[in-house]
């Protein structure tokens, strides 16, 4: 039996309140084991003195969380390894992003999202439908997602052959993938709009750098 694996992660929150809402879907065939990669992974952390925390970008970035009390360098070095894992992953994504500023109401961006995720389920229908099961893993921590996803998968795939599972970052690296998609994604949109914070620039340099570097590694895995 073939099976799909579709992890989704978001950046921006319900209440509009970011400039920007992001989505992500990272699409793993499970005949394509990662395990390796993920020991190769957790060997490297192991080997450079870093803790193994569940890659969690935005905290990493900023301190916080479990990443509070880790200097810079540490948290570069996190980055860097997570950088590499990413790389040799076997997965393909595709992100969609909308400014909220284009939208009056919630329910007007869980409609927009809704038809994006009809339309590039249909764009790429005939892969899909060759797997027997698909399996759709999100933590439901957004209501307009779990909506629209739901609402979307079941009006392009066939019911019978859709699975939802709750998904909590911290238990698969593939949910983790797909929040470090969802930042460098968010990032290259502020560079390009000269948004970019202290921050950012202090992980990933100039706009030139980034967009060479990290963003050309990241989309050789967009669809």
């Amino acid at each position: 039996m073939r099976e799909l694996s579709i992890f989704v992660d978001e950046s921006g929150s319900d209440g509009l309140s970011d400039r920007y809402y992001l989505l992500t879907v990272v699409m793993h065939d499970q005949s394509d084991s990662i395990a390796e990669s993920i020991k190769a992974y957790e060997d490297a952390l192991r080997a450079k003195g870093l803790p193994n925390i569940p890659f969690h970008a935005s905290p990493l970035m900023n301190g916080k969380d479990q990443y509070s009390g880790l200097d810079l360098r540490t948290r570069k070095m996190m980055l860097g390894s997570f950088r590499v894992f990413f790389r040799h992953m076997p997965v393909k994504y595709h992100t969609f992003a909308y400014a909220t500023k284009q939208f009056a109401s919630l329910d007007k961006l869980a409609g927009a999202m809704r038809r994006d995720i009809v339309n590039f389920l249909f764009d790429n229908l005939a892969e899909l439908q060759s797997y027997d099961m698909v399996k759709v893993y999100y933590d439901n921590g957004q209501r307009s997602i779990a909506e629209s996803l739901h609402r979307a998968i079941e009006y392009a795939l066939s019911k019978d052959a859709v699975v939802y599972r709750s998904a909590q970052p911290s238990e698969y690296r593939l949910s983790q993938a797909a929040d470090y998609i969802c930042t460098m994604e968010l990032t290259a949109i502020k560079y390009a709009e000269h948004t970019a914070t202290a921050t950012d620039e202090k992980f990933f340099g100039k706009w030139s750098d980034f967009k060479k570097g990290i963003l050309k590694e990241t989309r050789k895995k967009l669809v």
